[in-house]
């Protein structure tokens, strides 16, 4: 007891005392170093005028493209949006569940060879951004929804084989460690005890998953991937930024309604 208060309260040494100004200054080096690197030819003459365009535009969005029948407004791309980004999940997400238990590691399991390998392949599979799958399959399928779907389903693979297959190696074996001790074989094992146990989960992984597929769904499309970005990405070349104000603004209502809704229904299954 002695002992370990005479460690408690000894004096630190200088380096103890002062060692956090030498990470400072580390720091604020590497950042100088990195700033000195940047060069800064100044503002164009015309910064001024397209600043003052571009807040002009947004701040007076183009109400008359929210809905006008033609099949191109914002209602209509909105709502492709949504069903790229739903389609796709729903794909993932079912593909991604024989993954998630290659990839999960169990305690009966030597040198984890086979959910090494499972784990290796998710990591390969989202090593690809979604906007580099979109302009592969833009390139292979042709530009439309049909690239946003595959770009978002096969990014989606393995974000929620990760997802599920941590889930299942974590999830609590006590109702399946019941229905062995009371004789059940391993199919009842796994409709009874294991399906119900992850389940909830699994859906609220899916859930936020499309919360962030709505988003690159609405990106994609500036890549010619379908949805709301190909005319985001037009209005802007063409310098319409009150059509660009218009669009954002119901991205913004789009991800703020989707994101309201899936947290409470995560809520209510977790």
């Amino acid at each position: 007891m002695q002992t370990t208060l005479s460690k408690e309260f000894a004096p630190r040494s200088l380096w103890q005392r002062w060692c956090w100004l030498i990470w400072v200054a580390i720091i604020i080096a590497i950042y100088a170093w990195a700033i000195g690197g940047l060069q800064f030819s100044g503002l164009q003459s015309s910064a001024k005028t397209v600043s003052d365009s571009i807040v002009k535009g947004l701040l007076h969005p183009d109400w008359a493209y929210v809905y006008n029948g033609s099949g191109e407004d914002l209602s209509s791309l909105t709502i492709q949006t949504l069903a790229i980004a739903f389609l796709g999940t729903i794909v993932s997400a079912v593909i991604s569940v024989p993954f998630a238990f290659w990839a999960a590691r169990t305690a009966h399991e030597r040198f984890y060879l086979r959910s090494g390998s499972g784990k290796v392949i998710l990591t390969l599979i989202r090593t690809f951004p979604e906007i580099v799958l979109a302009i592969m399959f833009i390139k292979a399928v042709g530009p439309g929804s049909y690239a946003g779907v595959l770009a978002i389903s096969i990014h989606s693979i393995g974000m929620l084989g990760k997802l599920f297959s941590e889930s299942l190696e974590n999830m609590d074996r006590g109702a399946e460690e019941a229905i062995t001790s009371a004789g059940g074989n391993a199919p009842q094992v796994f409709v009874l005890a294991t399906i119900p146990t992850i389940m909830p989960e699994f859906i609220s992984y899916t859930l936020y998953r499309f919360e962030i597929a709505v988003r690159s769904a609405s990106i994609l499309g500036m890549v010619g991937a379908g949805g709301i970005g190909t005319p985001m990405i037009f209005a802007i070349q063409t310098r319409n930024w009150p059509r660009v104000g218009i669009i954002l603004l119901g991205i913004i209502v789009m991800v703020l309604l989707i994101d309201t809704l899936s947290e409470q229904l995560r809520k209510r299954l977790i």
